[in-house]
């Protein structure tokens, strides 16, 4: 039995889908369009977040019509443009001005509302840790951040994690729903580093005794039905990763490894130092 939880999801012109994919709920695809070029596809029982990775398109979803969303140059460049795309409708994505890059997380969805528009100034951001565990944010779609923002599973942010710094620590993992503590949850991260050629590490972990650690290069996936799960930058090296979770609920929460955890109640005195 394949036992891998990663992978590396192609990158051609068009949409690209996951080689193999372990979660049930979550699912993500790719879309690459040169400019001018088109995809339309449909949404089914599912509900997407396009979020535009670099670049700006037009998007028809079921009557509604967003013209001009994106602009950013690429991940590292900003706050994002996303649309939700709600369950049962067909849509369709047109590069417009140049390429564009959208990556589309989905997770099943009985909701009916209507499309709308992300745009960044609803993005929220900060900074998550401290010293070389410290790591900025950008919250997209999170009961939270956009509590008046409908959406049935899909949690969805970006994180970047600067030169030799290391993310999501303490390591936590989202196994039982246990609110407030710890919300069942799988998870996905996909990848991208900056300058080219870089790279980080990933490791995942679970109670059970599995383990395993990848290298983060772009366009690399992280798919977690289950597990504690961090990740580290090489030095001189910013690593990007999308993240987005589904479970029953969309309230957050997070169990940290019960042995590192320590680490986690640092932060307030490394922050009063000013690291």
């Amino acid at each position: 039995m394949d036992y891998r939880y990663h992978c590396y999801i192609p990158a051609h012109d068009g949409r690209n889908e996951l080689p193999f994919n372990p979660c049930t709920l979550l699912d993500f695809t790719l879309l690459r369009l040169s400019a001018g070029d088109s995809w339309s596809g449909s949404s089914g029982d599912r509900e997407i977040l396009a979020v535009v990775l670099g670049g700006t398109a037009s998007f028809q979803v079921g009557g509604e019509k967003f013209d001009g969303v994106g602009g950013r140059a690429d991940v590292f460049s900003g706050r994002p443009h996303s649309v939700y795309i709600p369950a049962g409708v067909d849509f369709s994505v047109q590069a417009t001005g140049g390429p564009v890059e959208i990556a589309l997380p989905s997770a099943p969805s009985d909701l009916a509302t209507a499309p709308y528009v992300i745009a960044p100034e609803r993005v929220a951001t900060g900074r998550w840790g401290a010293a070389n565990f410290g790591r900025t944010y950008h919250q997209i779609l999170t009961e939270i951040a956009q509590p008046d923002l409908p959406a049935r599973r899909l949690i969805v942010g970006e994180t970047y994690t600067p030169s030799g710094n290391w993310s999501t620590y303490p390591p936590h993992r989202h196994k039982t729903d246990n609110l407030p503590a710890e919300a069942a949850h799988e998870e996905m991260y996909y990848f991208r580093v900056a300058p080219a050629g870089g790279f980080g590490i990933c490791r995942m972990y679970t109670d059970e005794g599995y383990e395993e650690n990848f290298t983060v290069r772009d366009h690399g996936m992280h798919m977690m039905p289950s597990g504690y799960h961090t990740v580290v930058s090489a030095p001189g090296y910013t690593t990007y990763y999308l993240w987005f979770l589904a479970g029953e609920q969309r309230t957050q929460g997070a169990h940290e490894d019960t042995d590192l955890a320590w680490v986690g109640k640092s932060v307030p005195t490394l922050r009063g130092l000013g690291l």
